[in-house]
């Protein structure tokens, strides 16, 4: 389908300055100021100088409900009777009919933006839901005030906390705290965006894009570990790719296992980077009747069976830098502990685990395991969940997306505070933050691919939607004049009516997204 004439330029001649080429056209749609050559895309590939007009490139993405195959009245979008809904990207004709108005979603992906933020939003559509009047506000966000939360599931040492993330060896984000069985790292932010050099600006924004768009990444981070991230996979930590989440510290594997452990073995330690447990010493070994072994640790004791510090942080057993677990233990108690007992040795995902006997002289040592023992061992693993990525998009949405959407910005924050608007990100439900402003964070597995782009500010586009009713548009000082049904936003494109063909891309919803209109919005 023909490229969209963006609405700013529809009607009106090519914007230029006195400077400017006479065959070059102004782009207005980021502070950049692009003067396009014919036939030549921006700085950022999503406008173009067709013939001497400015036109949008990249299609917006329409959303469409699942429907099932059985139930062909459902389906809105059918070619001449046909009774299949059209396939993932397809283009399907739509007659127009608002019975089903509600099975459509125009998405911020490919809409354009409100630079330079006098203007109305890019769409501002009518629709229904369940016989209410709704609107939603649609347009695409230029956020400096961005970054994306990373939470990478691994034991494996990857950095102190704060320490500098590099991306291709700028600084681009840096780690944060350690989570249950995870590690969290913050990547992009103004800070590396506007505040450093023009390369590391400019780094931080390609590794943003990458990672919103579900693409690998490779960092390194200082002191640390290399890895690739990529949302949805698992991370590759110094070349080996991640295989489990582990089940719990090692108190807590120690608690869950206990039963188990104490009818084939006379003490168990689960080693642990952060909390590593003893059973014998652990309050479930002693309500189990379980006599002391003797054994004592190294580390700093917490409380009864669980040890700190028993190593440095690595890649060793139980996210620490040992290779050889009897090197934890300080020594046995004579008089406590008794030849032939038996112990077993564990990390908490099952990865490692040895199987040990006393001999005479109180030395562990190392015998095959029992196949009893092993099953245990096997059943930690079965409960430690795939690693994976997880890319979670944060952004602050500022003066100029709220003056897309009212006269009065302050109205838009306070209703959605007040429940009356629901946000989301290309269709993706956003959790929108507590406190002043709006500060909205979407999973990006759960947004369209390729939802995110750049401008050479350096900033990052991402879609941003607001829906409401009608009435409640109004009251906060909506731009109501700017309000147009759906069929004529599928129709012409965006707020102007220049006319033009709309380039679109219909995909379905994520099975796991509610639909946008008419849901309850997730608030903190």
């Amino acid at each position: 389908m023909d490229m969209p004439v963006l609405p700013e330029a529809a009607g009106k001649p090519a914007l230029r300055n006195e400077r400017m080429n006479a065959a070059k056209v102004e782009c207005n749609a980021c502070p950049v100021l692009c003067q396009i050559s014919d036939g030549r895309t921006g700085a950022c590939d999503r406008y173009a100088n067709r013939d001497g007009v400015l036109v949008r490139v990249d299609p917006v993405v329409l959303l469409r409900r699942a429907v099932a195959s059985e139930s062909p009245a459902l389906v809105p979008f059918a070619r001449s009777g046909a009774q299949e809904a059209p396939s993932e990207g397809a283009d399907p004709d739509w007659n127009g009919d608002l019975l089903h108005a509600d099975e459509v979603f125009v998405t911020g992906v490919g809409s354009s933006t409100t630079y330079p933020d006098y203007k109305p939003a890019p769409f501002i559509v009518a629709s229904k839901a369940q016989g209410v009047d709704m609107v939603t506000v649609v347009t695409e966000g230029i956020f400096s005030y961005c970054s994306f939360k990373v939470k990478i599931d691994t034991d494996r040492f990857l950095g102190a906390e704060q320490a500098n993330v590099r991306y291709r060896g700028e600084v681009v984000g840096h780690v944060t705290t350690a989570e249950y069985g995870s590690q969290m790292l913050s990547l992009g932010g103004v800070h590396h965006l506007t505040g450093g050099s023009k390369k590391e600006g400019r780094m931080t924004a390609e590794l943003m894009q990458l990672l919103g768009n579900k693409k690998p990444v490779e960092c390194v981070i200082d002191g640390g570990a290399s890895m690739v991230i990529q949302a949805g996979k698992a991370p590759i930590v110094n070349g080996v790719e991640e295989q489990r989440m582990r089940v719990g510290c090692g108190s807590a594997a120690v608690g869950i296992f206990a039963r188990q452990f104490a009818a084939v073995a006379d003490e168990v330690v689960v080693v642990d980077d952060h909390i590593t447990g003893v059973l014998t010493e652990h309050q479930a070994g002693r309500c189990l009747d379980m006599p002391r072994s003797g054994i004592q640790m190294r580390g700093r004791k917490s409380t009864p069976g669980r040890y700190f510090q028993v190593a440095n942080p690595g890649n060793g057993w139980g996210g620490t830098d040992i290779a050889d677990p009897l090197s934890i233990i300080e020594r046995w108690e004579e008089g406590v502990a008794k030849p032939g007992l038996r112990l077993l040795m564990t990390s908490t995902t099952g990865e490692h685990a040895q199987w040990y006997v006393l001999d005479d002289a109180l030395q562990p040592v190392e015998q095959p395991m029992p196949d009893a023992v092993r099953a245990i061992v096997e059943r930690i693993g079965e409960n430690c969940e795939p690693s994976l990525c997880t890319v979670l998009f944060l952004g602050g949405a500022g003066g100029s997306l709220r003056a897309g959407v009212s006269e009065n910005p302050v109205l838009l924050t306070r209703a959605i505070k007040r429940a009356l608007v629901n946000v989301t990100c290309g269709g993706a439900p956003a959790y929108v933050w507590p406190g002043g402003g709006i500060t909205v964070m979407a999973d990006v597995m759960r947004m369209p691919d390729n939802s995110f782009g750049t401008v050479p500010t350096p900033a990052i586009v991402a879609p941003i939607e607001f829906s409401m009713r009608l009435d409640d548009y109004a009251a906060l000082g909506g731009h109501v004049d700017h309000v147009f049904p759906l069929e004529q936003a599928l129709a012409r494109g965006a707020w102007q009516d220049d006319g033009a063909p709309l380039a679109r891309q219909w995909v379905q919803i994520d099975p796991a997204n509610p639909w946008p209109i008419g849901q309850p919005p997730m608030l903190g």
